[in-house]
């Protein structure tokens, strides 16, 4: 039997296979419940820049802000007026950006491929807010690491993504066929999180969640 792949969030736990569709197969962590695909079934940078370059997610379009609000809304009303936030993975069209831009506070713009602006990760913020981004991590462990350190005491970090539900749900789930997609976390996904590091952790939206560092 070939060994399955560690876990590219906690590298712990064992991974056993969950589920698998005509193009990939999905594992799951036994430890904090990620399931992701296997790297040797992702696609390379290339290909995986020529679909994002297919979005249009223009920060005027009404219906995009509503989706974006699911995640704005409850973050604006946590944050102190003028605070310092970072988008990280904001696209080629950061409209979150331009919604808290637009209430006041302060948004630098990080992304790796359309604003790969390496000083921006080298401060500390109030906030980070990662929308529809985790899923598309290699490497979610190092990054979110990353996202963690960048937040002062007491800061949010925002995310939105769709969760995991259970197997027979994650079955029929288009969420899964976008071929960039690679990593999808779960409630337990993120109570393991909010663990690791010493989070509050509250689910505002069936697709965000906010993350409250302690001290």
């Amino acid at each position: 039997m070939a060994t399955q792949p560690a876990c590219p969030l906690c590298a712990g736990g064992d991974c056993h296979p969950y589920h698998r569709d005509r193009r990939r197969e999905y594992l799951q962590c036994d430890d904090c419940d990620l399931v992701f695909v296997p790297p040797q079934q992702r696609l390379d940078a290339s290909a995986e820049k020529t679909i994002y370059d297919t979005h249009e997610n223009d920060p005027m379009d009404a219906g995009y802000r509503r989706f974006l609000s699911r995640l704005f809304e409850p973050l604006n009303a946590r944050l102190a007026p003028g605070s310092s936030g970072l988008d990280f993975g904001c696209g080629p069209g950061p409209a979150l950006a331009t919604m808290l831009r637009e209430a006041g506070h302060q948004v630098r713009l990080y992304d790796l491929y359309y604003a790969p602006d390496e000083s921006a990760l080298q401060q500390r913020y109030d906030f980070v807010c990662a929308t529809e981004v985790v899923e598309h991590l290699y490497r979610p462990g190092e990054e979110i690491e990353r996202l963690m350190g960048l937040l002062k005491p007491g800061g949010l970090l925002g995310v939105m993504t769709k969760r995991v539900i259970d197997a027979e749900a994650f079955s029929r789930w288009h969420y899964k066929n976008d071929q960039t997609h690679v990593c999808f976390f779960s409630n337990h996904t993120f109570e393991y999180l909010a663990r690791r590091y010493d989070c509050d952790l509250e689910f505002v939206a069936a697709d965000a969640v906010i993350l409250q560092r302690r001290g």
